[in-house]
């Protein structure tokens, strides 16, 4: 296989779902996955459609409760395209399926540099002969409303007819995920179907609570000759296309099937179905679309590839590829989130969590407008999370741990243990943390672009909002002479409580606490920063009392961490909880990376134990530098040095199950910052957390977007220490002989492509020729101006 191309050679129907997930096609607006297009859903194939913003609540009886989910929506499956032999007689065949056939040369192959999808397979039937299939499929990055699949049958030493039903199925459902069996998932009404002209037929229906109108237009034409049969037969849920095709050698039968969707969320358009079938009337034929789709993907590889040698380089361009599919430039024009499974399946539902503080890091530094994009994705939500924090006693926002729609709460009441059968509570919406996430996206953003613009107005309202919410929630303990933040979950989702505690919740969950801190210093110096007139206005708009502020001063610098035995509690009481045997629990499961559906399942609890799911206290070595994290200890009180820190390091990797995908890549961050040989173990399991599907099966529910964009942003900033601050690119290579030659180009402030290159032990900055201001690079032991048009090349000191 080549750099650019993922092939799958042969048929293996236990690995469909997962190569589905991997071959998934998409453009940022929607996206279908890499079933075989004569497939139903069934145990085997998934074939799916998911549209950004397309959503649908629906009220299920579980474990004897009334519960209410909100989904994204699988939409009706355009991609159907099932085939026959005809024979001389009049009879014809069985349809084709790669489950009841003999296959030769069978391979899918997903050419990343082309955004295509290729199947191609031989087949022997008894009556006719050989039979050559080929199949090519895109979802159009030029116009992100256009899907296409190509066909080709070849004949070899036989004539006789080719039967193609070409099909919009609406009798769909969300059945990817086995955990949601038993909720309701009929989302989609009032189906009904159409033609249009010879060659076109058409289907809509609506979400059944969210009314959101949904339209596809399929035009499906043989090329180069005539078929002696085309009937159009639309029905109550499915609107078919019959086709009867000659096949000869030399003659081959090709088959181009062209199909438009579009939702009542569309912008400049009247109604869903016009615009479909106007837009799959004049649509060119596959070459054409091809051609323009090849175009716009050269342009995203100019803006964002990125080149390291060896199979890790092959598994970062994957990853790469599918953050381009989730969230293009497509995307800027919407009102989404960041899908925390891309819109590659129904796990999480196709909910937005905090994911985003993996994702934006990278987009920042090559797509700005998507990042900003989904950042007004939560500043249109946040009146809702000041309604919540409202409804909780509480001033200013709290955002939700999963959002969906509108910016609710999305969180799951309960949630399903495979392994025992029982449905759990579940308490994971009590990880406010998510509010911080949003802010240090905020910053993040307008840091690498300079947006002051939106800094000073939509950042400010979410950052002092979020900074509001922190400052109301902690409080004061005259004994401990410090403030608190009781009652919460930090990103180690293994701790919902205490041992036995009648309530859920954590008390002082350190993560929390520090990033609550930042938070609020960030808000004081963005007040300070602030034109007096903005400082009036935003103060009114918000109705923010600047009397506040003093308490934000106290509370940034007295929020209380603990402390056990010479490392950094996870929260408060940590230290007091029981050790675990580790090896015996590896010894009698294959797998323990969910430790916590294993313990229940044997009647225990995972929050008797310091076990982890996946980095907590070592988030913060991910999200701030060793020298900020120093910083914003001693801002707090504490002396933190590296001593301590790797203590910590230390302490909790021996109490880590890694049951989440963030967790390799999170250890290898901070790995990689103390120097530690280990580091590159963790970035192999990072690379390899979706690809060989760690986590045992989820990957066929949906891709892990924040692992794959993390993987990316390792290179991007964590090897190189990047930081983008105080105007200027800052940059502290770290060692790791095991991905020692890296390069990528980035979108700083108004320069486009500036390229990074470290080989040899030697770091290349190349700024690309405009009328912009030359950037100034500080390294540790230096700082160099390089003007447009230059290149400079600095010698890294060894080790």
């Amino acid at each position: 296989m080549s750099e650019w191309t993922w092939e799958y050679e042969g048929y293996d129907p236990a690995a469909e779902r997962l190569r589905e997930s991997l071959c998934t096609l998409g453009n940022g607006y929607f996206a279908t996955r890499g079933a075989v297009p004569e497939s139903r859903a069934g145990l085997v194939h998934y074939p799916a459609t998911y549209a950004a913003e397309v959503y649908n609540r629906l009220e299920s009886t579980v474990a004897g409760r009334q519960v209410v989910n909100e989904d994204l929506v699988n939409l009706p499956n355009w991609l159907l395209l099932r085939f026959r032999l005809r024979f001389a007689d009049g009879s014809a065949g069985p349809w084709f399926s790669p489950d009841t056939r003999q296959l030769l040369d069978y391979r899918h192959t997903l050419d990343l540099r082309r955004a295509t999808l290729t199947r191609t397979f031989r087949y022997w039937d008894d009556e006719a002969g050989m039979l050559g299939v080929e199949q090519n499929r895109l979802l159009d990055m030029t116009d992100p409303h256009l899907a296409a699949l190509r066909t080709v049958f070849t004949a070899e030493e036989w004539s006789g007819e080719v039967e193609v039903e070409s099909v919009l199925d609406g009798d769909v459902t969300n059945n990817n995920v086995y955990r949601y069996r038993s909720l309701n998932r009929n989302h989609l009404a009032q189906v009904r179907t159409g033609e249009a002209g010879t060659d076109t037929t058409w289907l809509r229906c609506r979400t059944s609570s969210s009314d959101i109108g949904i339209s596809m237009a399929a035009r499906t034409v043989v090329i180069g000759q005539l078929p002696t049969l085309s009937e159009l037969r639309p029905s109550r849920h499915r609107a078919v296309h019959r086709l009867v095709i000659p096949i000869a050698p030399g003659r081959p039968a090709v088959v181009e099937k062209t199909v438009a969707l579009h939702t009542a969320h569309d912008l400049a358009i009247s109604d869903p179905l016009d615009a479909a079938l106007d837009r799959v009337t004049t649509a060119g034929d596959f070459p054409t679309l091809l051609h323009s789709h090849l175009a716009a993907w050269q342009r995203l590889w100019r803006r964002a590839d990125i080149q390291v040698p060896g199979e890790a380089g092959r598994v970062l361009r994957l990853h790469l590829f599918h953050l381009l599919q989730t969230l293009s430039p497509h995307t800027a024009e919407l009102d989404v989130g960041v899908p925390a499974r891309g819109l590659h399946g129904e796990a999480y539902r196709g909910h937005v969590f905090w994911d985003e503080l993996f994702v934006l890091p990278y987009l920042n530094l090559h797509f700005p407008e998507v990042s900003r994009a989904l950042l007004n994705y939560r500043h249109r939500r946040l009146p809702q999370a000041c309604r919540a924090a409202g409804a909780a006693g509480r001033a200013g926002a709290m955002y939700p741990w999963q959002s969906g729609s509108d910016g609710r709460e999305e969180t799951q009441q309960l949630h399903l243990n495979p392994r025992s059968g029982r449905w759990l509570p579940d308490n994971s919406r009590l990880q406010h943390h998510v509010g911080s996430a949003v802010a240090y996206n905020v910053w993040q953003y307008c840091e690498a672009t300079g947006d002051t613009e939106y800094l000073h107005t939509r950042g400010a309202e979410m950052l002092l909002q979020i900074a509001r919410f922190w400052a109301d929630t902690a409080e004061f303990d005259a004994e401990l002479g410090r403030y608190r933040i009781r009652g919460v979950v930090g990103p180690d989702e293994y701790h919902d409580s205490y041992p036995d505690a009648a309530r859920p919740g954590l008390d002082d969950n350190t993560y929390t606490n520090v990033t609550a801190a930042w938070v609020l210093s960030r808000a004081l110096d963005l007040v300070r920063r602030l034109p007096a007139w903005r400082r009036q206005e935003l103060f009114e708009r918000i109705q923010l009392d600047g009397g506040e502020l003093p308490e934000w001063e106290e509370i940034s610098r007295r929020l209380w961490v603990p402390f056990h035995q010479g490392v950094i509690s996870q929260f408060d009481g940590y230290g007091d909880l029981a050790e675990l045997d580790w090896d015996a629990y590896r010894a009698r499961y294959d797998s323990i990376r969910r430790l916590d559906r294993i313990l229940e399942a044997e009647g225990d609890a995972v929050n008797r134990y310091q076990a982890s799911k996946q980095a907590d206290v070592l988030m913060l070595g991910y999200l701030f530098s060793p020298t900020e994290l120093r910083d914003l200890f001693r801002r707090l009180g504490y002396d933190v040095d590296d001593k301590l820190w790797r203590r910590t390091v230390d302490d909790y990797l021996k109490r880590t199950s890694h049951g989440s995908t963030l967790s390799g890549l999170v250890h290898a961050w901070v790995l990689a910052r103390v120097s530690r040989a280990e580091a590159w173990t963790y970035c192999q399991e990072a690379l390899e957390q979706d690809v060989a599907d760690l986590q045992g099966g989820t990957t066929g529910e949906g891709i892990h977007l924040g692992a794959m964009a993390g993987t990316l942003d390792l290179v991007q900033r964590g090897l190189t220490g990047l930081e983008t601050r105080e105007d200027a690119l800052r940059l502290d290579p770290v060692p790791l002989p095991a991905l020692s030659e890296y390069g990528f180009s980035l979108r700083y402030r108004g320069h486009w492509g500036v390229s990074i290159r470290l080989r040899s032990g030697q770091l290349g900055i190349g700024v690309p020729d405009s009328e912009e201001s030359p950037i100034r690079v500080v390294l540790p032991d230096r700082a160099v101006i390089v003007a447009p048009g230059e290149t400079c090349t600095l010698l890294l000191p060894e080790g």
